[in-house]
């Protein structure tokens, strides 16, 4: 075993560096530790030991080469400006890389035949796409290429299939990017299906068994003959272990993928140095990153271990949540070709009818389901990236199950913060800072001019609310935001390109369940209690954030708040999932019954005795328009008398007084010295 050394780490201002030794072969799982806390307990993902890292020292910092130590004195592979800006972008650092530019060359030009395997693909790639591309010419030359952009549309996802794996997966990857193809073309490619020919049964077992190092016969009971599903990069069959009688899906790779995969990215990124310039003033950046991030997604796919962590981490992040069902590995039986999984008996979102005929509260269903996607991309910040139809089930006890984990998208502690930082500035209607959060999350390069973007967001924003947020929908904001990426140098960054296509696609699945389905109405008590019960410090200041506006405190915003959050309580307590889970369960679980505001008021006690801008300003809000507004404050009172206990919450609160005097003087100390400075 070959150790890699890295002296120093590229990374942004302000932000701070996790390190990924999961995704790297030269790691073992075991060493994937977490030094950040949540409530007090460990959080696994983003499966990273986190180090801040102080500003002055980090930027600008160039990343140096990741070579074996035993190869010192080599020439070290370059890594390259493309991968230096996806790791600043991430907030993250990643030592132990799957794939480089330079990985993907050394790997092809290794192989034998390499030059003329290489020629020939070149050959076909170019042949076929230059026909295609003189046919878009000649469309524009004769004057119909409105007209022929069905045609040319269905054309184009026709030949990516043709192409084989790599460009059926760019061809997803396409349909989920506004500011590289436009909508027409991208609607068609939605329906770009990964459903390919099996291969045959006997190649699919040989690979078991040499993943398994013994015969089929000795593990499992029987094996469907028949594949259960068979995609561009492998096929799942369906088996009985023979040990202890579970049925388990079983995840075979197609045979020799891995070089044809190697062979296209290389060749991609060679066609992306010729477009970099075509890029950098469409996207404002190169190609060649766009390329990087594709191909680093790609390789993560292939690697079925990698599949396996990111199912242990979503089993980590949902232990405790008895709504969401996460298949378990069987790790001794898989590796980096095969993955044996639970199997999942569980309804297909897209059978309305069978889900109503097996009893399942389809209101209730829906909650979780959007819940559970809002705890991934705001708590957990590991995404499941693809949870098309095949991808989600209901169970029959109400729970949302969960499969299919290649592809996940990982979002830094940074990254959502800022995404926090967007959802508050909308509320506000703070359009300039929210076109400054598109450059702090990647899709606008550092020093873009964001003035041209401002009123396009307010309209935006606007129209999609203006008759309430009860017609709101992905949907119909995405449309014009494609219409906003495609129009300005704005590039979607792929983990958000996965975000994006996550949410849309369970909105679509909530609107096959129930069309007249409101998505906002279940997201925003979630989000509500989320920011006015959760102790981080960082959602702490969001929420002051949210209830001042231009200095103004926001009493009717406190009160929806309270009465949205303990909306979201009631919803879930009245789950079916969570009443069946609570009876079956061998041990306790404690179903939240009330809106806990507890922590929240000693905070907000301690901010009002010792931060004095605090201070002013609540007592500015009670004395405001020359009256105090006491009824306001006894309307919020009488919201929240039944979700605290006064005597409870006093006792803590004088617990903690000698504290609080202790940091008011503090405070009251350096303001008076301040003031006489």
């Amino acid at each position: 075993m070959e150790f890699y050394y890295s002296t120093k780490l590229s990374i942004s201002p302000d932000a701070s560096c996790h390190f990924l030794p999961g995704w790297g072969s030269h790691v073992s799982g075991s060493s994937r530790l977490n030094l950040s806390r949540r409530r007090g307990r460990r959080n696994r993902r983003t499966s990273s030991i986190r180090f801040p890292i102080a500003a002055a020292a980090a930027t600008e910092t160039a990343t140096r080469k990741l070579v074996p130590i035993s190869r010192r004195n080599e020439p070290a592979e370059r890594v390259t400006s493309a991968m230096e800006q996806l790791d600043i972008e991430r907030g993250v650092c990643i030592p132990f890389r799957k794939y480089t530019p330079d990985t993907v060359r050394n790997k092809v030009l290794e192989s034998r035949g390499s030059i003329l395997s290489l020629i020939g693909r070149g050959v076909e790639i170019v042949w076929n796409l230059g026909l295609y591309w003189s046919a878009l010419t000649y469309d524009c030359f004769v004057g119909r290429d409105e007209e022929v952009v069905p045609y040319r549309a269905r054309q184009l996802r026709k030949l990516l299939c043709d192409l084989g794996p790599s460009f059926i997966k760019s061809g997803q990857v396409l349909a989920n990017r506004p500011d590289i193809i436009r909508e027409d073309y991208m609607n068609e490619l939605c329906i770009l299906q990964d459903d390919v020919p099996p291969f045959p049964n006997q190649v699919a077992f040989t690979i078991i068994e040499e993943e398994l190092g013994q015969p089929l016969e000795q593990v499992f009971s029987k094996i469907s003959s028949q594949t259960i599903a068979a995609a561009s990069l492998g096929q799942v069959y369906r088996a009985t272990l023979r040990e202890t009688g579970e049925d388990v899906a079983i995840k075979v790779q197609r045979p020799e993928i891995e070089p044809i995969i190697y062979r296209d990215l290389f060749l991609f990124r060679t066609l992306a140095s010729f477009l970099n310039g075509i890029s950098l003033q469409k996207l404002g950046c190169n190609a060649e990153l766009i390329v990087d991030e594709f191909g680093e997604k790609l390789l993560e796919e292939l690697d079925y271990t990698l599949e396996a962590r990111n199912i242990e981490d979503f089993l980590e992040n949902f232990k405790d949540d008895p709504t969401v069902k996460i298949p378990r590995v069987y790790k001794q039986f898989s590796g980096p070709h095969v993955l044996v999984m639970e199997w999942i008996d569980g309804i297909r979102c897209t059978n309305p009818q069978a889900i109503k005929a097996a009893g399942i509260d389809v209101n209730g269903f829906l909650t979780i389901g959007v819940s559970a996607a809002l705890r991934q991309l705001l708590e957990f910040g590991l995404f499941h990236g693809d949870p098309h139809p095949g991808n989600i089930f209901a169970m029959r006890d109400g729970r949302i199950a969960y499969v299919d984990f290649g592809n996940v998208a990982v979002l830094s502690q940074q990254n959502k913060q800022i995404l926090i930082d967007a959802v508050v500035h909308a509320v506000n209607e703070d359009y300039a800072e929210m076109a400054n959060d598109f450059t702090r999350l990647g899709f606008l390069a550092s020093g873009t001019d964001v003035s041209p973007i401002i009123p396009v967001l307010e309209a935006i924003w606007q129209n999609s609310v203006g008759k309430g947020l009860s017609d709101f929908n992905f949907r119909s904001v995405t449309g014009k935001f494609n219409q906003l990426v495609y129009n300005y140098p704005i590039r979607i960054p792929e983990r958000f390109s996965l975000v994006i296509r996550s949410l849309l696609t369970q909105e679509g699945i909530c609107f096959t369940l129930k069309p007249d389905f409101k998505f906002l109405e279940v997201a925003y008590p979630y989000i509500a209690k989320r920011l006015l019960t959760d102790p981080n410090p960082a959602l702490r200041e969001r929420l002051i954030q949210v209830l001042f506006k231009d200095g103004v405190f926001q009493w009717k915003r406190l009160e929806n708040l309270i009465i949205l959050a303990k909306e979201n309580v009631a919803k879930m307590n009245s789950n079916p999932a969570l009443q069946q889970k609570s009876i079956r369960s061998s041990r306790s679980f404690q179903v939240e019954k009330k809106l806990d505001l507890t922590e929240t008021i000693k905070d907000g006690a301690r901010m009002f005795l010792i931060d004095a801008g605090i201070r002013r300003q609540l007592i500015m809000a009670l004395t405001e328009d020359s009256k105090l507004h006491i009824q306001e404050l006894v309307d919020v009172y009488r919201l929240v008398e039944d979700q605290i206990d006064i005597p409870s919450v006093a006792l803590e609160v004088l617990q903690d007084l000698p504290n609080v005097t202790r940091d008011f003087m503090l405070a009251w100390s350096d303001s008076v010295l301040s003031d006489r400075w």
